[in-house]
């Protein structure tokens, strides 16, 4: 492909933003405080809602495009574009980073969100990176490295040439001194600040330590000295300065015959896009050069398309894809790092496609506790008043960290996302399991989380101790036993039992489990109103979330000044012989019994109209039973099951629960 084509019937709209960095960002150009980024928007004439974004951006004193009129140059490439309906890739060369912006920019249209089919955009792989460690004093830096290898990285780069030359060996002497080579792979960076007198000598001090290899030792455009040192190093050399401005085939041909190095080091954004790059990576292919994929400081829209683009390869080393999360005010985009990979989820990317476009609504599944899982249509003005209301209550504030660890697929997920983009929180990404705190290395500032999650996460004393350190919990999706709620009460955080369902976005209630505000009774938010039906189940009235009154099947105690405890749910109501019991007042008595994996359902019965079944994960003394439940409360059976059905939020699966009773019953 010598051009870019630009999509039938479609326009060209520039946004420019300056994106603030979290921490001075240390680099061989000095330090960055902030960044200038441009963003291309494709947008069909047509069809309003059918959109392309990428990213332009040149690095100042280092980009061969960072040019004082850049903004200009980037108007009138676009305005060409728009005029000819195609670019010559020629035209483009000399501006890498315009031609990355352009050209991901029409992937991303023509392509949507999946912009390659691989099985990292299908969320089924990570992405191995490598931990960035900047650039800083001494003290600065071994904090930085011991956070990275805490985080569960095998892979560092450290940039070095700012500091002492032998403080940087010390540092590095201290991270062989604990790890391995075969523990920890370590990539040095000096950015050109080695001399050509001195460098083969630092070369040799380096290599001792067992090092990958080290990008750019002396500075570009020195290729006789560069291809001697190539020639002499004990240590593998990576080339990145010195391909940038090298555009044309024969170019890139010439340098790399000529040095010959051990690796190159790809910037699309810095060498040639990702038309560019890929020319780079067949030429260093064809002479068994090893190559890597980096970041260059771009916002999470030009990193989410870099990394989709990387991942069409089959390239086992670790990229350097890490420095999505440097700014304060990046774009949201459904990429995570999990221990030392990074990771495209795929739900998240499709509900941000749904939450972006025209429609006022988008599609969510109930949980399924009580019946068949159901799609329902609910509104995005309504979802954005009730992530608020929470953030308002709760006191969640711009660059808060919370704790995504729901399916997208259900409310919660879904919620969490909206709280972010509302309140401008930084969301850690995991994929939903049981133990969401396995691998956090930071303190949460916010997380919401099941009983199932919470319970699992209070067996293992290191996830534990990060559950106390989530500044604030919310725990909902089902009801939280007595003995998880005394191991609760002593946490010195804030912790809420939730109350909500689909119907009202979430919940609509809270109700405090620690502290001196600790109660058994949910406290509404002030734009819900809560009356009683004539069955003493709970109506509510909240005109901010729900469009109409919720008549719900949970028998509740409704206090005057609207505080309520919740009974049980009518439907979960046992009538054996003309005496009725709450399914979920009989588990919690027995449940320091069996603690979990265990469920209470009915079966019909002729003479008593129905009779109660326990289904059972453990085997234990049946004749215990009667230290917990009074005669007429003790099961008629007990059925000792593999697994209990649970729903894909982790809720007891009331429906299956019963046809597995029936049919071994029967």
């Amino acid at each position: 492909m010598n051009k870019i084509t630009l999509p039938l019937n479609t326009q060209i709209s520039i946004i420019p933003r300056q994106l603030h960095f979290k921490q001075p960002a240390g680099t061989s150009r000095g330090i960055y405080y902030t960044r200038n980024i441009w963003y291309i928007i494709i947008k069909s004439l047509e069809d309003k809602t059918r959109t392309g974004v990428g990213e332009c951006a040149s690095l100042p004193d280092l980009s061969c495009d960072a040019l004082p009129d850049y903004e200009y140059i980037l108007g009138n490439l676009c305005r060409e574009l728009e005029k000819k309906g195609h670019l010559n890739i020629e035209t483009l060369q000399p501006y890498p980073s315009i031609l990355f912006g352009l050209e991901t920019a029409i992937r991303n249209y023509e392509s949507g969100s999946m912009m390659w089919n691989t099985a990292f955009t299908r969320g089924e792989t990570g992405i191995p990176i490598n931990g960035l460690i900047w650039m800083g004093d001494y003290d600065t830096m071994l904090s930085r490295i011991e956070e990275k290898m805490a985080a569960g990285f095998r892979c560092i780069k450290l940039k070095i040439g700012a500091i002492n030359f032998e403080e940087e060996l010390s540092l590095l002497k201290h991270i062989r001194k604990h790890f391995s080579a075969s523990e920890i792979e370590i990539r040095v960076d000096a950015n050109g600040a080695f001399s050509t007198s001195d460098a083969l000598d630092k070369l040799h001090k380096l290599a001792e330590l067992q090092l990958h290899s080290i990008e750019q030792p002396i500075r570009a455009g020195q290729w006789k000295d560069m291809q001697h040192l190539v020639m002499e190093t004990p240590l593998p050399i990576a080339l990145d300065e010195e391909l940038i401005g090298i555009n044309t085939l024969n170019q890139k041909q010439e340098l790399l015959d000529t040095i010959h190095p051990q690796y190159i080091i790809l910037k699309p954004s810095l060498h040639g896009g990702i038309h560019g790059c890929t020319e780079w990576i067949k030429e260093a292919e064809k002479r068994n050069i090893g190559w890597w994929v980096t970041s260059a400081l771009e916002s999470n829209i030009g990193l989410n398309a870099i990394a989709q683009w990387c991942s069409t390869f089959n390239n086992p080393l670790p990229q350097g894809l890490g420095t999505g999360q440097l700014f304060t005010d990046n774009v949201s985009m459904p990429l995570s790092i999990y221990k030392d990979c990074l990771w495209y989820h795929r739900d998240l990317a499709d509900f941000l496609v749904q939450w972006n476009d025209k429609s006022p609504v988008v599609t969510v599944k109930t949980s399924g506790s009580t019946g068949t899982p159901k799609e329902m249509v609910v509104s995005k003005i309504k979802m954005e008043h009730s992530a608020r209301i929470t953030c308002n209550y709760l006191g969640l504030k711009q660059g808060d960290k919370a704790l995504l660890c729901m399916p997208v697929t259900y409310i919660a997920g879904k919620m969490m996302i909206v709280r972010a983009l509302i309140a401008g929180l930084e969301l850690e990404i995991r994929k939903p399991d049981g133990h969401p705190f396995s691998d956090i290395s930071a303190p949460m500032d916010f997380a919401a989380l099941t009983p199932m999650q919470v319970y699992n996460s209070l067996q293992i004393p290191v996830e534990a101790e990060r559950l106390k350190q989530t500044r604030i919990l919310i725990i909902g999706g089902g009801a939280i036993d007595q003995r998880m709620e005394q191991e609760l009460a002593d946490f010195p955080n804030e912790v809420y039992s939730t109350y909500g369902m689909t119907e009202t976005l979430s919940h609509i209630a809270l109700r405090r489990l620690n502290g001196k505000d600790a109660s058994q009774y949910y406290i509404p938010f002030p734009s819900a109103r809560l009356s009683l039906s004539k069955e003493g189940t709970l109506i509510i009235d909240a005109p901010l979330v729900s469009d109409e009154l919720l008549y719900t099947n949970d028998i509740v105690e409704l206090l005057p000044d609207g505080r309520f405890k919740v009974l049980g749910r009518k439907d979960n109501v046992i009538n054996s012989g003309g005496i009725k019991m709450q399914i979920e007042m009989l588990e919690d008595k027995i449940r320091p019994l069996l603690i979990t994996g265990f469920a209470i359902t009915t079966i019909p019965d002729a003479k008593f109209g129905e009779v109660i079944v326990l289904l059972t994960e453990t085997i234990f003394e049946e004749e215990k039973l009667a230290l917990y439940l009074s005669g007429y409360e003790l099961p008629k059976h007990v059925l000792c099951v593999d697994k209990i059905p649970l729903t894909q939020t982790n809720k007891i699966d009331r429906a299956s629960c019963k046809e597995l009773a029936m049919h071994s019953i029967s």
